[in-house]
């Protein structure tokens, strides 16, 4: 159902069918630290800071055998994996690998749409050198990055977004899943109810609860029993269960927002512990920035928020809006701070920290609470 069979012109597909290709590259910020640091290859590595305070932006696919995880204590990484080695993140050089990457892609398309410096949709529906199989061009994408850069990628095609996205992920590290026409629904029916995207540990609890632990249990139920328990979410799982996702691949889409947010492993209510988060957060959302802007340029905005998710899964948020654009990663970072700040001691301790940065340059101004377009981090 799967497997690596083509996505031809010529496969039978209803007209109008997009040809989608997710690459996502495989463990990517840990994979540039073990590229450039021969030492390092084989072995557990973990970018972020060490120690009490530290947290881990992200871990090698040899780290993750060991449970170690992004958004993860340091401490409780090191106790899971005592022989894990920490190396401090390295933007500039990621930013790098990741415009190596972004010069293959456009060597097959023009129609890209970047998630973060890792990730992106491609629509090769026509693509540029006439190839016309897109799972042959997943396939020539993967060969060429891993020539040009000495990285791996994973893909995923298939005829919408929300598939291939799914699929990217079927088989990671450095693997590939297609998933073509008539075969959405089959391959969503298998899945856990938590691989579905923005379903999230309450969903899911929620959802099993009600008797739907696949994408088949939640085919099964209709619109109007969807309506009634998850409100504005309904629509969208419904559409999911079957498959379906009409959104086009936008290669200069106006965001209304950029940012991320991480959920921890283990509740962080310290002051020392939320600042470390919070400057994992401002590092990788800003980098999440500047992919959003462009000619090497940030997207401009002008409100900071702040949010967090306590234990008990209330949300807070907090935002400042400027008159200006934000100047740059420092005032970014400044007003991230103020707005954490002023909100400490906490009343409790959190499980969740997001950081957005909307008002973008060309969008509409919306409220500071809402963060519906935040880009989750990896």
């Amino acid at each position: 159902m799967a497997g690596e069979e083509a996505l031809e012109g010529d496969d039978g597909q209803a007209p109008g069918l997009r040809k989608i290709i997710h690459v996502d590259m495989d463990a990517f910020f840990a994979s540039v630290e073990q590229r450039d640091n021969p030492a390092l290859k084989g072995k557990p590595v973990a970018v972020g800071g060490a120690g009490g305070r530290g947290v881990v932006a992200a871990a090698s696919y040899e780290a993750r055998k060991f449970g170690v995880r992004s958004a993860m204590p340091s401490v409780t990484a090191e106790r899971l994996c005592p022989d894990l080695v920490f190396v401090r993140p390295r933007f500039d050089a990621y930013r790098e690998a990741s415009r190596q990457i972004r010069r293959v892609f456009e060597h097959y398309t023009p129609v890209i749409e970047p998630l973060s410096l890792d990730e992106a949709y491609l629509d090769v529906t026509d693509d540029r050198l006439g190839i016309g199989s897109a799972t042959r061009i997943a396939t020539l994408i993967r060969q060429e990055i891993r020539a040009k850069t000495q990285l791996t990628a994973s893909a995923g095609v298939s005829y919408n977004k929300f598939l291939a996205k799914l699929a990217s992920d079927q088989n990671k590290p450095d693997g590939m899943c297609v998933i073509r026409p008539g075969e959405g629904a089959q391959f969503v029916a298998g899945l856990p109810i938590r691989r579905f995207h923005g379903v999230g540990p309450r969903a899911e609890a929620k959802m099993q609860a009600l008797g739907i632990a696949t994408g088949a249990d939640l085919a099964g139920k209709d619109i109007a029993f969807l309506r009634q328990h998850f409100d504005s979410m309904a629509d969208y799982l419904f559409r999911a269960a079957r498959g379906i996702d009409l959104r086009p691949v936008r290669a200069h889409r106006i965001r209304k927002s950029v940012g991320g947010e991480r959920t921890f492993s283990e509740d962080i209510g310290s002051g020392a512990a939320l600042r470390e988060v919070l400057d994992n957060i401002v590092d990788i959302v800003w980098e999440r920035i500047m992919v959003a802007g462009h000619d090497g340029e940030p997207a401009k905005g002008r409100t900071v928020t702040l949010k967090l998710k306590f234990t008990d899964f209330r949300i807070m948020t907090r935002a400042t809006s400027l008159p200006h654009w934000v100047s740059g990663k420092q005032e970014f970072a400044q007003i991230a701070g103020a707005l954490l700040e002023a909100e400490l001691p906490l009343r409790g301790p959190i499980r969740l920290m997001g950081l957005t940065l909307s008002g973008l340059e060309g969008a509409e101004e919306e409220k500071p609470a809402r963060d519906d377009a935040q880009l989750r981090l990896l």
